[in-house]
């Protein structure tokens, strides 16, 4: 494919909140676009009004914006094919099925849904299939004037053609289907309002879009557009029909087809919990697409590189959520040391801070800011590392505070309580810190690592947290010796 000749377009419908598999849906397109120098259309499908709303449209809008995607046409961007949301392209719909409807290419259909199911059922007991019978096919004026005398409001269905419909799918490879399986549809309601399979196309057509990148959970819809392009194309409404490329289905828990009522599914939820956008596409790129054999990490920059859609896997994806978490610490990892601390920001205050606003030291923070860099997993994992620093009280965790006070666990203290606090307040630093806590351990037939398991609960609350030593250099002499106090007094009480 040639520079600057791709148009791909993301259609979400503003209904709920963002998912998962729609983000790898946009990914796949933004990606295809700028590896090519193409064109990324942003395009909102909010012809359902009993669904769709203002607020899951500026969802959609702020996911975009957290995750990166810059749009080249679309709301806010505009572009030479606007608007960009159906809702307001209404009249142009009408237009395209009156026009098809004269061509002959579309139909009235008045058949009632009661018919309909009985006429399937009835297939189905044969063993024929089930799909429209086209029934309203070749009705007579005077057949239509009947219906509608009887008070029947038709849909309109399109005319499929009667041959075998073949294409080849940029990610499957040649994919046919035989005309009995894909019967005449419905392109507008009773109400005259437009279907999906009418618009879709109809803004493909309008908008110019050369590759169509969707989930695998369309792909039956797909011989249908072909022939509603092919006619627009007769028309004189389209240039060309695009090519479509399905992408894999992304499973979940069990192995079944990730929903948007699984609660890993939602982008809000990865948000909240502090993942990186770059971290966050970076695992979902690799949901049916890799960069290399033996590479996981990368960039998006590096990804638009080498993306081609010819490399995707049809098979289904699995969600691994403990990898995902796993390829997001590596980002965090790869962000440079002032980066990563103001990307702590929003969870270091109310509603996630369990301190008090005036309690929050900035220097303090600025201090283990980069020991809690190698060590969180998404950043609202910084809250409970560094929030012994500003609490009065350390957390007391009961479940830790079992776990490391063992029978003489108060003799160890002590000694080392003596050995801390015969430092001077100059030599109060991470090495002479660590020499105290070991000599204390020596006394008591201790290593390192039970001799300091004791003085981390009393200090932090926890069993897991940041370098011991470096954090009591940062706490300070005597917030470390009170705690210690306190701990010998819970176990004396």
């Amino acid at each position: 494919m040639a520079n600057g000749t791709v148009r791909v377009r993301f259609c979400p419908s503003p209904t709920g909140n963002p998912h998962v598999g729609l983000v790898r849906t946009a990914l796949f397109n933004w990606a295809y676009a700028r590896h090519h120098g193409g064109a990324f259309v942003f395009r909102i499908e909010d012809t359902d009004a009993a669904r769709d709303s203002e607020e899951s449209y500026e969802q959609l809008l702020d996911a975009m914006r957290w995750l990166g995607f810059d749009w080249d046409e679309g709301p806010e961007t505009g572009g030479p094919h606007a608007p960009y949301r159906q809702s307001q392209r209404m009249d142009r719909y009408r237009e395209v099925a009156e026009r098809l409807l004269e061509a002959g290419r579309a139909y009235r259909c008045y058949c009632t849904t009661e018919e309909l199911d009985a006429r399937r059922e009835a297939a189905r007991a044969a063993g024929r299939p089930s799909g429209y019978d086209g029934h309203c096919r070749s009705l007579t004026p005077e057949q239509a004037a009947a219906y509608e005398a009887e008070g029947r409001t038709p849909i309109v269905r399109f005319r499929m053609p009667d041959e075998t419909i073949t294409f080849t799918d940029l990610v499957r490879g040649e994919l046919s289907f035989a005309p009995e399986h894909v019967t005449d549809y419905g392109i507008v309601r009773a109400n005259g309002a437009p279907l999906y399979t009418l618009v879709n196309p109809v803004d493909d057509a309008e908008m110019r879009i050369t590759h169509v990148l969707r989930g695998e959970d369309l792909l039956s819809s797909t011989p249908r557009q072909i022939a509603l392009y092919q006619a627009l194309i007769d028309l004189g409404i389209a240039e060309r029909v695009p090519e479509f490329g399905h992408l894999p289905y992304v499973m979940g828990e069990g192995n079944k087809k990730l929903s948007k009522r699984d609660p890993q599914s939602s982008l809000n939820l990865y948000r909240e919990r502090g993942f990186l956008p770059a971290g966050l596409l970076n695992y979902l790129s690799l949901l049916g697409w890799s960069l290399s054999a033996d590479r996981d990490v990368f960039s998006m920059d590096e990804m638009v590189a080498a993306f081609d859609i010819a490399d995707v896997n049809a098979n289904p994806a699995r969600f691994d959520l403990k990898k995902a978490e796993a390829i997001n610490a590596d980002h965090i990892r790869l962000l440079d040391e002032k980066t990563f601390a103001g990307l702590c920001e929003p969870w270091l205050r109310a509603p996630h801070a369990p301190w008090a606003p005036e309690d929050f030291d900035q220097a303090a923070f600025d201090a283990v800011a980069p020991l809690a860099q190698t060590r969180v997993t998404v950043l609202s994992d910084i809250t409970r590392n560094v929030d012994f620093l500003f609490l009065t009280e350390p957390v007391r965790d009961d479940a830790s505070w079992a776990k490391a006070m063992k029978e003489g666990s108060d003799a160890l203290l002590r000694t080392a309580r003596e050995r801390l606090a015969a430092l001077e307040p100059a030599a109060w630093h991470a090495e002479a810190l660590k020499g105290a806590v070991v000599a204390a351990g020596e006394e008591h037939g201790l290593k390192l690592g039970k001799a300091q398991a004791p003085v981390r609960v009393a200090v932090t609350g926890r069993t897991v947290g940041l370098p011991l030593f470096e954090s009591l250099e940062v706490l300070g002499r005597e917030r470390t010796l009170a705690r210690v106090d306190a701990a010998l007094a819970r176990l004396a009480a």
